[in-house]
């Protein structure tokens, strides 16, 4: 009977331990989900895209990006003002708690300007997504043709 207790004690701590080490892991608490960059030719400015997933019970918010195939990352939004469209540098991209964001030409964007090396449609960038609240997390991107539309997503025990 003793040892009974004992296990369940033991069982108990374990599952409490783990619950608080989840608890104080923030690094699952945003998901990234289909990054990709509108590549465009020469030092034109190319556009990233991805979907921001906000598992956490607070608001999180994109602060920064980087990365080492582009001199300079920021972050942008494109908004219409009556029939015009601007573009503006944002200092953070805010997520709602428990919500969804997807980046799109016509909103939030990342802006990657001057290349340092030669880049074209296939190739992968790593960009560094820095938080308010999370770790930051390094992401690989495809780059894309302008024209190119987005692939169709595959589902589980289907080739693409």
């Amino acid at each position: 009977m003793r040892s009974s207790r004992r296990r369940l004690t033991a069982l108990a701590l374990a599952m409490l331990a783990a619950a608080a080490a989840h608890a104080g892991d923030r690094s699952t608490e945003v998901q990234v989900r289909d990054p990709w960059v509108r590549w465009l030719p020469g030092q034109l400015p190319a556009g990233g895209y991805l979907t921001l997933i906000n598992d956490a019970d607070q608001s999180i918010s994109l602060v920064g990006a980087s990365c080492p195939d582009y001199g300079t990352v920021s972050l942008h939004r494109s908004q219409n003002v009556g029939s015009i469209s601007h573009m503006m540098a944002v200092d953070h991209i805010a997520v709602a708690p428990h919500s969804t964001l997807s980046f799109a030409s016509e909103g939030y964007h990342l802006m990657l300007e001057r290349p340092s090396r030669s880049l074209k449609p296939g190739d992968h960038v790593a960009i560094t997504l820095r938080f308010s609240r999370t770790p930051p997390q390094t992401v690989s991107f495809e780059l894309r043709a302008a024209g190119a539309s987005e692939p169709m997503p595959t589902m589980p025990g289907m080739s693409p």
